[in-house]
């Protein structure tokens, strides 16, 4: 025997065969499962796919539950503040609305034709007098200019309403859009016609115009709103300048 080492000679066959079975054979592609995020990984996660959102990082308010216990808040909550606000303008203008209404129509029935009723001597009576101007008997070649205006106002009011959130402004806006309505009512409804007719007003301060409800609740509801915009408070509840998230 040879007592070299023997050597192995590579038959070309077999090359060639292990050659054409490493390229037929399908190679296999290693893709990592997703593994649950640590809760002290503070790296951004990247989107499940390029058509998804971004998460809201706006933090979620807390509410309490009757139990006591902090629960988040539902999306439909923030939405019912409007709504309430809402309620309590036309529960505020109906109200002043239906006030005026009845109070014009108990004057007209009982003071026509009479002397002004004492109240206060010296400083309050009752006194049914037709208005064809302005609020406390103001312009009063300017009848249909002001049915306009009262109309324009309505319309101003009920889409400002939209954005409502401010129970200061619910109640300013009430006032104002029942006054306006009272008014309007007569400058449609009443004589000499429509757009023309006169305001009934009967309540005499002495020193002071002859005024109604309608026209109380419209220099009340001006006096509210005046002070809400002084102090900055917007429609939607928000103080002008501040990012708190309260509403007033």
């Amino acid at each position: 025997m040879d007592p070299r080492p023997s050597q192995w000679v590579a038959d070309p066959r077999v090359a060639s065969l292990r050659s054409a079975k490493s390229r037929s054979a399908p190679r296999l592609r290693v893709v990592a499962e997703p593994t649950e995020r640590s809760p002290f990984d503070m790296s951004t996660p990247r989107a499940a796919h390029s058509g998804s959102e971004r998460a809201d990082s706006t933090p979620v308010p807390l509410v309490l539950t009757k139990s006591g216990s902090p629960a988040a808040a539902t999306p439909n909550e923030p939405a019912a503040l409007p709504r309430r606000r809402i309620v309590l303008l036309l529960v505020v203008a109906a109200v002043v609305l239906v006030a005026d209404i009845v109070s014009k129509q108990v004057v007209v029935a009982h003071l026509s034709n009479r002397l002004p009723v004492n109240v206060i001597p010296s400083v309050l009576d009752f006194e049914l007098t037709r208005n064809p101007g302005a609020a406390f008997g103001l312009a009063a070649g300017a009848t249909i200019i002001f049915s306009v205006v009262a109309a324009a106002v309505v319309v101003f009011i009920a889409r400002a309403s939209r954005r409502l959130a401010s129970a200061g402004w619910a109640w300013a806006l009430g006032l104002l859009l029942g006054g306006a309505l009272g008014n309007l009512g007569d400058r449609l409804f009443r004589a000499p016609g429509p757009l023309r007719g006169h305001v009934v007003d009967w309540i005499h301060l002495h020193h002071w115009p002859v005024f109604n409800l309608a026209d109380s609740g419209i220099v009340i509801g001006g006096i509210i709103a005046v002070l809400l915009s002084m102090r900055g408070i917007r429609l939607d509840g928000q103080v002008h300048g501040e990012s708190g998230s309260g509403t007033k």
